[in-house]
Order: C-alpha cells, then structure tokens, then sequence
C-alpha cells in the first residue's frame, strides 16, 4: 500500500480531482453553484446543496457527473428549454481546468482549457472524445491520469489467467465517487443484479488500494504504454518548441509586459482622445448661432420638398382621371347625336307580302296609312318605332310569341323593342361635364402650385448650403489644429491594439508549449513512480485481506458513531458485501439500509484518503435522509433513534481531521441547523423566495 500522501506533495498540486464550480448556460442566460468559500476563496470541504423536493438539486450533481464523461444528462424540461452547454470548473492535481460539454448532439466530446470560468481569452481550448475511455487521448485517460491509475488493464474474467483485458474507465470509478439516491438503501447497493457491473467494481477497489492481481505485470504493462506516451509527447513539445522559436516572440514574462504596456497605451489614449473631444466642443461652442441657423434652414427646404413632393403626386394621379373624364364626354356626347347622324328607319315594302310599296308611309286622317290603326298625336312620315302599339290583348291559341293584330285577325306583327325608343342621356351628360370641369380646375390649380414652389425648393436649397458652409468657415479655423491630434492618436491606438493582438496570440502559443511541457513532466513522473513501484512489487505487496479488514472496521466504527440501533456484527465479507446483525444488508430495513449503504461507501473513500490510495478525492451522496422520517417513507424504528446530526458530525470530524484536503458535496432535502454554514445553496420551491431551484426561471 502506498503511504499516506500529502496533498502538497504532488509534483503539480494536491492530488484527484476537485469540484469548484458549475455553471449551465443557456440561449438567454447562465445558472451556477459555486462550491468555493466566497469570502474566503478557498474550497469547501463539505457542501451542502439544500431545498424542496424537484427544484434541481440532484441534477447538480448529475451534471457535475455528466460533464465527467456519464452517458446521458438529466432531461426534465426545463433543462432542456433553458440549458445548451454545461460547464465545470475543477481542479486537476492542484490545477484550474474548465470542463465544457454541449447538449444533444454535441454530447461525443467535451472541450478542455486551463484556466478558470470568468478567465478571458486564455490557452488554446483542447477537443477530447468520451468514447472510447481507454484511448489516450479520451477525457478518461486525462482524469485517471490525475488519480495515479492511466492505462489500468481490468481482466475480463479475473479467475481465468489467459482472461482478456479491458481498459479501466473513469466511469468505472464513479461508483466509488457517487452515491445517487437510487443507490441509497438500495438492495443492490454492489449492483449485484448485473454480473460484469459488480465485478467491475470488486476491481476497482482492488486497483484503488494496490492490491490486484498480476500487479508486476499490470505496472510493466502500464510503464511500456506511459513511456511511448511520453516518446510521442516529447516529439509534439519539441516541434511545437521549435515553431514558438522561430516566431521569435520571446518568453511569457516579456508577453505579459508587452500585454499589459499595449493595454496601459490604450487607456492613455482614451483619455486623451476624450481630453481633444471636450477641448473641440468648447473652441467650436462659439459656432451655436450658425449651427442653429443651418438646422432651421435645413428644416424649411424638408418642409418645401415635402409639399412639392405632394403637389407633383397629386398631379400625376389626376391627369390621367382627367383624360378618362373627357373621354366619357365624347361618349355620351356621340350617344346623344346618334339619331340625327343615321337616317331613321323606315318602311320601304309590305310586311305582308314584302311587295315594295310605292308610297310613303305617313298618318292619314289621324290613322296609319298602312294599317289604319288610329294613331294618337302622330302627324308627317311615319318611322319604325316613332309611335308606341297600344296593349295587346292576350288571344288564345297565341303560337311562338305571336298574338292577334288589333283587328282580331290571326296575322301577327312582331313585338316593338322598346330600345329602339330614343334614349335621352342628357342629365348624365351635364353630369360627367361639370366634373371635367371641376378636375381641370384642380390640376390647373396643382400645376400652378408645383411651378410656384419648384424655385421656392432651390431657394432653400441654396439657403441650406450657404448656411452649412457658414459653419464650416466658421468652425475649420477653430478645429483644424486638433484634427493633427486626432489623427496621431488614431494611429497610436491602432499600434497599441496590434500590439495587444501579438502579445495575446504569443501567449496563446506559450502556454500551449507550457501544457505540453506539463504533459511531458507528468508522464516522466507516473514513469518513474510505476518503476519505483515495479521495484518494490515483490517486497511491500499490502495483503488484500488487510485492507478489507481495514474498511469493514471502518464501516463498523461509522456505524457505531451513527447509534445504529442494536448494532453487531458490521462488517464487509471478502467479496465487500456489507453485513450488520450476522444478516446481508439486504435484510435490514429500509431506514438500515439507508445507513449501511452511506457507511459502506465512507468507508472505503475515508480509508483510501487516508492510505494514500487513487481514489479521486471526491464524494456525492443524495438523499442521506431517505427514509429517515424527513423524506419518503419512513422507517420508524430508525427515524426515532438516529438523528442526521450525527451523520453530519462525522463528516465534519473526519474533514477536519484525517480527511483534510478531500471534497464531499451532499445533495439534502432538509439538512440540520448545525450544517447551515455548510449549505452553498438552498431552493425555496416557491417564487416568492428565490431561488425557487437550479433553473430559477422556470417556476411552476
């Protein structure tokens, strides 16, 4: 077994992982938890995120697990109406990183940058794929890298020698590091419904504590693959060495100097540039006058153009209304002279037998000349249609429109078409005459209005223009001599901004040296540790039985510091299986096995921490209440005689004892009054007292 480790004894920092900070963004804003003491500045060794049933708080943490590589990420609606991007801000080793990873389709990869959240423009981002875990360049190949346990080989079938093997995965190692509360008082805390799932996790702790199978084989394996790591590694930081080199920007002290000399420029000329401005505005104050002149000038040629615009638009409508006016004249006009301009029609033969008649056709002795039909104030020549039939009566046997003549004979005369009388369109004529009249009136009067205010436009055209240059020759005098002053500034500001570009970008290229030469110094480091252990393999090998009694103490002695009601027999058999009372876990209640499986899992991160083992360094529990009596069912017997202040207390022991430097984050509906100062967040549930959850717009 490894010794107890101090964090300040890494080569690069405290060693695992910590959680810093979340942050969800979204298209309108961004939602964040910060696990770090904001007066203080430093990271909290407990965390505490409180509040109502479904306000957000376990997807804190599944969040902070998605962005660590986790298949899927919570999808209540209000997450995916408000999130697109997730983030998280960690800490490596002792180093700041920013984890970035999208929503939907963009969830095959996540970006990774040095730095903090509200850094500005920094190193260059690095693209790392989740699938598959055990490639190098994967996201779980970077974090087991930070825990000791990069190219860890887990067998297959363990008991079987010529077993093949599969790459550890960091998401092997959240069951040690999450506890979700559907784990919590679980019957298959080991998840012994799944076979391979549970031998998995047997290994893990194996491999967490150093006490696998083939160990000397395993680290042999893993030096062969970390030293060509590091060969490929060394290439990529000499080439990009020798680029950096070539561009000749120097070192990162003399880019920060250039920086922040090319920042100090353009804050000097801002100010100088806002000196010249008020200096320009007093010297051309004496100018008012003009300038007020030329407004109102300005103004009255707006106001002529806009008449004159009117005016020529009504004129274009109204000619051709005009046109169409005279035009309906003339037809009507034509219409009434139609009769004296076509000779009338009159009868030149016999309707009966169409003989032509030798005569023509007058009124005799007040009767028709051809039919002697009395004709009533009708006197000359007789034309079709002058004379209007009297009535005829309806006669029976009338045939196809025909009817007897007015002597009662069967000859028929056909009926007289009534438009054949005379129309008289006088009135509509006078009409249609005193409205062209009235429209040449009105374009007579527009065209008179539009030659008038034509010149009146020019005029305050050239009033305008006298005025604006009255102005100018007025104020050039004045302002001329700072427009030398501007100018020179305008370029001093150019300079200093392409000098700031420079100086970022060399940055850019610097640090992106700087982080190989990390990657470099880390692989050497995990080299020359794993030989160190290869060397010591055979000598110092901790025996597995020791370890296991180590934990299942632990897991009594937590127990115990719980007063877990008619505590005996806690312990954990070989295969980690946890007992309490000579009886499995999984026949205590369900308030029992709330604190076994809390139990069961501090042991085994309290003893890693404490031996120096790879655990990460972090813990999530949620729901350490469940079925408590605060949350769900609960379970009498242990809701009466086990207080959640207990449970605390332990936690605020070890954290401040043995446990100093690990991080555990616990997601509790309702925590003590004793943890207040713990709490980082607390959702109300309610919209009068925000927050109302992690989304605290989207409100029920």
């Amino acid at each position: 077994m490894r010794s107890p480790a101090n964090p300040a004894s890494s080569p690069l920092g405290r060693r695992g992982i910590r959680i810093r900070r979340l942050r969800l963004v979204g298209p309108e804003r961004h939602y964040q938890v910060d696990f770090v003491d904001s007066e203080a500045g430093h990271l909290n060794s407990l965390s505490v995120i409180a509040g109502a049933f479904s306000t957000g708080k376990s997807t804190v943490l599944e969040f902070i697990d998605y962005c660590l590589g986790a298949g899927d990420y919570p999808r209540h609606p209000e997450v995916i109406a408000k999130v697109l991007h997730a983030f998280v801000e960690l800490e490596l080793s002792g180093m700041p990183y920013v984890i970035e990873r999208g929503l939907g389709d963009q969830s095959s990869h996540v970006f990774l940058r040095p730095g903090r959240l509200d850094d500005g423009a920094g190193p260059p981002v690095e693209r790392r794929p989740i699938k598959p875990p055990g490639s190098p360049d994967s996201l779980s190949s970077l974090l087991l890298m930070h825990c000791g346990l990069e190219g860890v080989q887990l067998r297959e079938a363990p008991t079987q020698a010529n077993s093949g093997t599969d790459p550890l995965s960091f998401r092997d190692l959240m069951g040690l590091c999450f506890l979700p509360n559907e784990r919590v008082a679980s019957k298959s805390l080991l998840f012994e419904t799944q076979h391979m799932k549970a031998l998995k996790l047997r290994q893990v702790v194996d491999v967490v504590f150093d006490v696998h199978d083939d160990r000397a084989v395993d680290l042999g394996q893993r030096i062969k693959d970390l030293e060509t790591r590091l060969a490929r590694a060394r290439v990529a930081y000499e080439a990009a060495q020798q680029i950096v080199g070539e561009q000749r920007l120097g070192g990162r002290m003399e880019l920060e100097m250039a920086r922040d000399r090319a920042a100090e420029e353009l804050t000097i000329v801002a100010r100088e540039q806002e000196a010249i401005d008020l200096r320009v505005a007093a010297a051309a104050g004496f100018a008012e006058a003009q300038r007020r002149r030329h407004q109102a000038a300005a103004e009255e040629t707006r106001r002529a153009e806009a008449m004159l615009r009117d005016r020529e638009t009504q004129l274009r409508r109204m000619v051709p209304l005009r046109a169409q006016y005279a035009a309906d004249v003339a037809k009507l006009t034509m219409l009434t002279e139609a009769h004296q301009l076509f000779d009338p029609l009159q009868i030149k033969a016999c309707p009966a037998c169409l003989s032509t008649l030798g005569r023509t056709i007058e009124v005799e002795d007040g009767a028709c000349g051809l039919c002697h039909t009395p004709v009533a104030d009708a006197t000359g020549t007789l034309t079709l249609g002058d004379v209007a039939p009297p009535a005829l009566s309806e006669q029976n046997g009338a045939i196809n429109g025909t009817a007897p003549g007015p002597s009662g004979g069967n000859g028929a005369l056909p009926d007289v078409d009534s438009s054949l009388s005379p129309f008289d369109v006088s009135t509509e004529l006078r009409a249609t005459k005193a409205r062209l009249a009235e429209l040449t009136r009105f374009v007579n009067d527009l065209d008179a209005d539009v030659r008038r205010l034509r010149p009146l436009v020019e005029a305050a055209r050239t009033a305008e223009q006298r005025a604006a240059a009255e102005v100018d020759h007025a104020t050039a005098r004045a302002i001329s001599p700072y427009l030398a002053e501007r100018d020179a500034l305008a370029r001093r500001r150019q300079d200093a901004t392409a000098a700031a570009q420079l100086a970022a970008t060399g940055l850019q290229m610097v640090s992106s040296l700087e982080r190989r030469a990390n990657d470099v110094l880390r692989l050497d480091t995990s080299v020359k540790a794993l030989r160190e252990e290869l060397a010591t393999a055979g000598r110092d090998r901790t025996d597995r039985a020791a370890i296991i009694r180590t934990i299942s103490d632990r897991f009594a002695a937590i127990l115990a510091d719980w007063r877990y009601p008619k505590l005996s027999g806690a312990r954990l058999n070989d295969d980690l299986v946890p007992f309490v009372r000579d009886l499995r876990y999984t026949s205590a209640s369900s308030g029992g096995r709330t604190l076994i499986s809390l139990a069961w899992i501090l042991a085994i991160f309290e003893v890693s921490w404490e031996s120096g083992g790879s655990h990460p360094g972090f813990l999530f529990l949620d729901s350490p209440q469940k079925n408590l009596g605060q949350t769900g069912e609960r379970d009498a017997e242990f809701a009466d005689t086990v207080t959640i202040a207990d449970f605390y207390k332990h936690l605020h022991t070890w954290l401040t004892g043995r446990g100093a430097g690990a991080q555990i984050i616990i997601v509790d509906n309702a925590p003590p009054a004793e943890v207040e100062s713990d709490v980082v967040v607390r959702y109300s549930g309610r919209a009068d007292q925000p927050p109302y959850g992690l989304i605290d717009d989207a409100i029920a």
